[in-house]
């Protein structure tokens, strides 16, 4: 469905361009932009769960290496991605609510936020739908090596999108599939399992990438439903409400299967059981289960068909019974009326028999016409109406029009969990050739590397040789006593700081970290700073000692935010 795609492209080339990468977006640019040797390099040690990804942005990079070349692939991926969700939901259901479902997630802020994203999330969402798509068509009678391919490759965009298999065995579970279908997709899913195995034992050995993750709560998923069906609560609630009457028929016939049975797993299953594993090792974070988000649309616009459906029968039936009930009307008149005359001759039980009989008439007329009422409104109301489709497009206009100023605000680099272009910005008003720098922690040497030139010509203290050298994503820094040794005839040095560990409220575990630390709060006082969120650019001078004095000289910081 083209529509859908072009409504997300718009609005994924909408503000693309924020004017700075936050972390993980920087470490996309600068990984991708290594040699092919270096990222194999670097897989090895970091980051194998990302590396098809990096490989396919090293290409992209190399074209142009900039913010929006960054990005272009989400946008694409995402178009793409709502484009398949229509073509899901006019398989399931009908045309008309592959067009809604489409066109819901081309506006959901979730949907728009990953499209503006330089990681592969988008492209795990595109994936994980299309190979949904292939595994309907594939029971219902198409090919099984597309779906197994397809959703290969979108596990090696990124490991957990594996528990699409489990979705997709439950909606087998749901059709009551045959044993031929059973087989066929188990032989799919085993093929898809064996070339993740290999990823699977390098990126489970460097797990300690995820040790900050904590885990999941109820408010957790509540705000992931929230995230689904609409931020907003008017939005919200109508989607619930519509997601709900979108499961009805969710058992269909023996091996049919149903869009219930499709799209609520697609929805639900990955999420919930990463939740649950995550209650004993911290897996969860909601983008690595946005693929699950492709199953949420369709159901509300699933909903929305019944409510049109259920609309067009109670015309229907109205109609009907302008026609019959007037008859039926007319015999309950008629019985009433005989009735009173009778009673007043004294043949009262004759009359009330004769009554009662046309009483009984008058229902059965008013059944045959709420029958009638009922096929006609199967028939014409839910049929392909352009004016009932064109009333769904401007429902789906006033939702648009309630999240716009969401999705406005998410174009701003605050909606981002930091804005290192800020802090170069902020390092370069204060940096000099010759100056020395610290990074603490080394993470924070994020900066320099997505921004070099407000770092050029600066020294890096802690450095001992480039991430790109030493297959590493922030560099290799030098022992405790090297840093010890070369800040001893320092007199003054430039911290790049998160401001949390400069406070106390967390301690690092390396011993060079610890070290900066020490050296810092012994040797130097702080002077002026330069903040930016979480991160501060502050100078550290050595003071001044006069003679016989025990110790250094207090120097109060000057704080000057930018």
């Amino acid at each position: 469905m083209s529509v859908p795609a072009l409504v997300m492209l718009a609005l994924g080339l909408w503000g693309l361009d924020r004017g700075g990468m936050w972390r993980d977006e920087a470490v996309t640019f600068q990984v991708s932009r290594r040699t092919v040797p270096q990222i194999w390099r670097l897989l090895h040690g970091v980051d194998a769960v990302h590396g098809l990804y990096y490989l396919l942005m090293h290409a992209v990079l190399a074209v142009r290496p900039d913010e929006v070349a960054l990005r272009l692939p989400s946008v694409c991926a995402a178009a793409v991605t709502a484009g398949l969700v229509a073509a899901l939901g006019a398989r399931l259901v009908r045309a008309r609510v592959g067009l809604w479902a489409g066109l819901f997630y081309a506006i959901t802020p979730m949907a728009g936020h990953y499209a503006q994203e330089g990681r592969s999330y988008a492209l795990v969402a595109a994936g994980a739908t299309g190979a949904t798509l292939q595994f309907v068509r594939a029971v219902q009678g198409g090919s099984w090596w597309a779906y197994g391919v397809v959703l290969g490759l979108t596990c090696w965009l990124h490991e957990f999108a594996v528990l699409l298999l489990l979705a997709h065995a439950v909606t087998l579970a749901l059709a009551r599939a045959r044993a031929r279908v059973w087989r066929a997709w188990g032989c799919a899913a085993g093929a898809v399992g064996l070339a993740l195995l290999p990823m699977a034992l390098v990126s489970n050995a460097q797990s300690a990438q995820v040790a900050w993750l904590r885990q999941p709560t109820m408010e957790t998923a509540q705000g992931l439903l929230r995230t689904f069906l609409g931020p907003t609560d008017a939005v919200y609630w109508t989607c619930l409400g519509l997601a709900v009457l979108g499961l009805a028929g969710l058992l269909g016939r023996r091996g049919e299967v149903t869009c219930a049975g499709v799209c609520l797993p697609l929805a639900v299953v990955p999420p919930v059981v990463l939740m649950l594993v995550s209650q004993l090792s911290p897996l969860y974070v909601d983008r690595y289960v946005l693929y699950a988000l492709s199953g949420a649309p369709v159901l509300v616009a699933a909903g929305a068909e019944r409510v049109a459906a259920g609309a067009g029968r109670v015309a229907g039936a109205v109609g009907a019974w302008r026609v019959v009930g007037a008859a039926g009307l007319g015999w309950v008149v008629r019985a009433v009326g005989v009735g009173w005359v009778a009673a007043a001759v004294g043949v009262g039980w004759v009359a009330a028999a004769v009554g009662v009989g046309w009483v009984v008439r008058a229902v059965g007329a008013g059944r045959v016409a709420g029958a009638v009422g009922r096929l006609w409104g199967k028939g014409r109301p839910v049929a392909p109406s352009p004016l009932l489709t064109l009333t769904g497009l401007v429902a789906l206009g006033l939702v648009l029009a309630q999240q716009l100023p969401l999705l406005r605000g998410d174009r701003s680099p605050a909606h981002r969990p930091d804005d290192l272009a800020a802090v170069s910005r902020a390092a370069g008003r204060e940096l000099r050739a010759g100056d020395r720098v610290l990074f603490l922690p080394e993470q924070t040497r994020n900066a320099a590397l997505a921004y070099p030139g407000a770092f050029r010509g600066a020294r890096d203290v802690a450095l001992a040789r480039t991430g790109a050298d030493s297959g590493t994503l922030y560099g290799r820094e030098v022992s405790a006593d090297t840093l010890r040794r070369r800040m001893a005839g320092l007199k003054r040095v430039w911290v790049v700081a998160d401001r949390d560990l400069l406070g106390g409220r967390w301690r690092p575990g390396s011993p060079t970290e610890r070290a900066k630390l020490a050296v810092l709060a012994r040797e130097f006082v702080p002077g002026g700073e330069r903040v930016q969120d979480d991160v501060t650019v502050r100078l550290y001078v050595r003071p001044v000692r006069v003679s016989g004095a025990p110790g250094p000289l207090p120097g109060p910081p000057r704080p000057a935010r930018s």
